[in-house]
């Protein structure tokens, strides 16, 4: 194929009248939109539709959905020398980068990772190894650049096996920074400074992760609030809501300071604080007997701890703390033991108010 005349040309042999002939087609093409490998085009533009989903995926509106189509894409005008940045096919992630290259030549490489964010992803392997060597194949990026360099998010190192992706389509990994603004800094040199390195998880950073963890309990918590409430009156069911509301707001806050390295224990730790005002009141104000007394506060201490550290360990998976096998083990260590404690709890609470009523 000539790409500057636009001329393609097949030549195949054949028989006629036992006599070899030789038979050419010349096909001509439009040199200037011929384009062998599919390739979409996007902006380092974020519009106000751009920030308005970024905001409902924040809440946990539709979240699975912002998704962008996985391939290749140009921005800016690229030619075969311009470098490869490696993402996930989560809106906000690609958003993200995008964003984040403007004045640059380049091309975007996007994984089809369900619509998970790249570190969440690199831990359960949609962000891998094989995605990658697939996402290069099907997009027949050798055929676009002329080197082979990949440029991946440092924090999607976890799911993607370099040697394999080198042995099987030629090309190099080279791990950028953690965060998407540093790209321009880093393009000077290809070497990440140790600040580039550094994975941070600020307040603000946690503060961004309640509104998503509140949308998706709110509602249980308040079904289950106004069941206790008819059951067993309004100090259980304030005790449902803080010991909720402990998990899901209070855990990324006090995260850094709560003590232990298990996100569970610390769990357990702030639910017990959380229990702790309710069984002073069950002793200080209640006006049943020391035994039911006892029976209340031990409900409290079994069941309040058991919930906030159920719910704080939906962040394992929102931070740099945890590894995908630490994460494991303590799911294996932890959950039975809340199962327990829940369990028993519930049983000790039925028969107080069956007590009660007969």
């Amino acid at each position: 194929m000539n790409f500057q005349t636009g001329l393609e040309i097949y030549s195949m042999n054949y028989m006629k009248r036992n006599v070899v002939k030789k038979l050419v087609i010349m096909k001509m093409q439009d040199s200037e939109n011929y384009n062998p490998v599919r390739i979409k085009t996007t902006t380092c533009e974020i519009t106000f539709a751009n920030r308005w989903d970024h905001f409902l995926a924040r809440l946990g509106i539709k979240r699975n959905e912002r998704r962008v189509e996985p391939g290749l894409y140009k921005i800016g005008n690229p030619t075969s020398e311009s470098p490869v940045f490696v993402t996930a096919n989560y809106r906000l992630s690609f958003d993200a980068l995008r964003s984040n290259l403007s004045g640059i030549d380049g091309y975007i490489l996007v994984l089809n990772t369900f619509g998970i964010n790249i570190w969440c992803a690199a831990g359960k392997g949609t962000f891998g190894t094989g995605e990658l060597i697939r996402q290069i194949n099907e997009t027949e990026l050798l055929k676009v650049i002329d080197h082979k360099k990949l440029i991946l998010p440092q924090l999607g190192a976890a799911g993607v096996s370099a040697h394999r992706v080198k042995n099987q389509t030629g090309f190099n990994i080279e791990y950028g920074p953690v965060f998407a603004n540093d790209l321009k800094d880093y393009l000077k040199t290809h070497l990440a400074t140790p600040e580039m390195r550094k994975v941070k998880f600020s307040l603000k950073d946690r503060f961004v992760l309640i509104p998503v963890e509140l949308t998706h309990f709110i509602l249980p918590m308040a079904l289950a609030a106004v069941m206790v409430y008819f059951i067993s009156g309004y100090l259980p069911m304030l005790s449902i809501i803080a010991a909720t509301l402990a998990g899901v707001v209070l855990f990324p806050i006090l995260l850094p300071w709560l003590p232990t390295a298990d996100f569970s224990s610390k769990g357990f730790i702030l639910g017990v604080l959380i229990a702790s005002p309710f069984i002073f009141l069950t002793f200080t104000n209640s006006s049943s007997g020391i035994w039911q007394k006892a029976g209340i506060s031990l409900s409290y201490f079994l069941i309040l701890p058991a919930v906030t550290a159920f719910l704080t360990l939906n962040f394992t998976g929102s931070t740099t703390f945890t590894s995908r096998s630490g994460v494991e083990k303590e799911i294996f260590t932890y959950f039975p033991i809340m199962v327990w404690m829940f369990g028993i709890g519930l049983l000790l609470s039925l028969s107080l108010i069956f007590t009660n009523l007969f």
